[in-house]
């Protein structure tokens, strides 16, 4: 089953519709390639899933494991190299939910968040950096 539609509307914009539930995302290019930057870049899109695909599989790992992780959040950092144009480091700054976690239950939540899907899909060339701060 195809997943999204992804249409060309111009100036440098893309405007993406998830197909099972509908929802709509614009792109824009950066400032720095030719764009407007006044909306997600696709290299934006790519730093910022490995964020939501950690704080989601957290959120999953705390349910089985019947404890509460609401309230997390990630800052993400996207860096780019030339020559060619990719980016090279994800910094991904975890802030944990003020909670008192147990060792156990902060190695299940760090465990779920460096093994998420978008991480281990990731170029391995491309440097993930992550920090947790609780």
């Amino acid at each position: 089953m195809t997943t999204s539609v992804v249409k060309y509307i111009g100036n440098l914009r893309t405007e993406a519709v998830h197909l099972q539930s509908g929802n709509k995302l614009i792109t824009d290019a950066p400032k720095d390639n030719h764009g407007k930057g006044e909306a997600f870049s696709p290299t934006d899109l790519l730093a910022t899933s490995l964020g939501c695909c950690m704080i989601t599989i957290m959120g999953i790992a705390a349910m089985d494991h019947n404890f509460i992780f609401e309230g997390g959040s990630v800052e993400i950092t996207k860096i780019m190299a030339a020559n060619p144009r990719r980016v090279i480091e994800i910094i991904a700054e975890v802030q944990m939910p003020k909670i008192n976690f147990s060792e156990q239950q902060k190695r299940i939540l760090e465990h779920a968040a460096l093994n998420c899907p978008v991480a281990k899909s990731l170029n391995p060339e491309i440097k993930q950096s992550v920090t947790f701060r609780y």
